[in-house]
């Protein structure tokens, strides 16, 4: 896909990757892009930076853990902007599996948050998309993914799960449309220089442990990989040696992510199950 004079709508495109992909967007020739995200004033100055690379900016207001939100913001984009050619669901976040730092840690509260914004705000934003790119035979998802979804993420277990789950409804969308004019790319980055990453120490060291890239060289790859319309965007290459390697011998590439949890936690003191969660 070429983003030349194309329209473009991300969500959580108020900051990090999300700013970054607006801006290189604007750079590489797009005519217009919404700028989704629940923080206006942060939208807003994503906007303007949009504006001054030379492309019409709409900035749009949605919390992207609902469906209605996500439904608006498409038509918002098609009655203001046009045809929509590019819908980008960029928005996610996690938790760590702090205090108890098990599998099971997170509440279930928590898990229903994690879910929704990472698994269903990519279902909800094709949902809105689809029927206009149908009409026309022509559209195309970019999902922010996350190595997380290809490899797995130590130490957040509601993450690597969900982001499993995005890769899996990103496959059904490019296999069940694909021969509907309808194109599907997953960018799925290790660590990467944003405010996920800060959340908690532990996680950090393990997704910055092949580098962290800045958000704008995360764009910049991925308008190379709309180009060339592929499925995978891989800003870290590592990452494609170590799918295949899980996939070679499952067992023992769990053996290995053992070894690997085991020096990021090399006390047992920093590991406490605590109480259990509530439900």
């Amino acid at each position: 896909m070429d983003i030349k004079d194309k329209v473009a709508l991300v969500t959580g495109g108020a900051h990090g990757i999300g700013r970054a992909l607006c801006v290189g967007f604007a750079g590489a020739g797009a005519r217009a892009i919404a700028v989704c995200d629940i923080d206006l004033d942060a939208a807003e100055g994503t906007a303007e930076l949009v504006r001054e690379a030379g492309a019409r900016a709409l900035v749009l207001e949605a919390d992207v853990s609902e469906e209605a939100p996500i439904r608006r913001a498409v038509a918002m984009t098609e009655k203001e902007l046009g045809r929509l050619d590019l819908m980008v669901s960029n928005a996610g976040f996690g938790y760590s599996d702090k205090p108890g730092w098990t599998a099971a840690s997170q509440t279930n509260e928590q898990w229903d948050e994690v879910w929704r914004v990472n698994v269903m705000a990519h279902v909800w934003g094709v949902r809105a998309a689809l029927p206009g790119m149908l009409s026309r035979g022509s559209g195309y998802f970019l999902h922010t993914v996350s190595a997380a979804g290809l490899i797995t993420q130590v130490g957040d277990a509601s993450y690597a799960t969900t982001k499993h789950a995005a890769i899996g409804f990103a496959e059904s969308v490019a296999i069940t449309h694909g021969d509907q004019g309808i194109g599907v790319s997953v960018l799925c980055p290790q660590g990467v220089r944003t405010r996920l990453i800060e959340l908690e120490e532990v996680v950090s060291k393990s997704v910055g442990v092949d580098g962290i890239r800045e958000p704008e060289e995360v764009a910049a790859i991925t308008i190379q990989g709309l180009a060339d319309e592929r499925f995978l965007i891989l800003p870290h290459p590592e990452t494609l040696e170590y799918l295949r390697r899980k996939t070679a011998d499952y067992d023992r590439w769990i053996g290995g992510m053992r070894r690997f949890r085991r020096h990021l936690f090399p006390s047992d003191d920093i590991i406490d199950p605590g109480e259990p969660p509530k439900a």
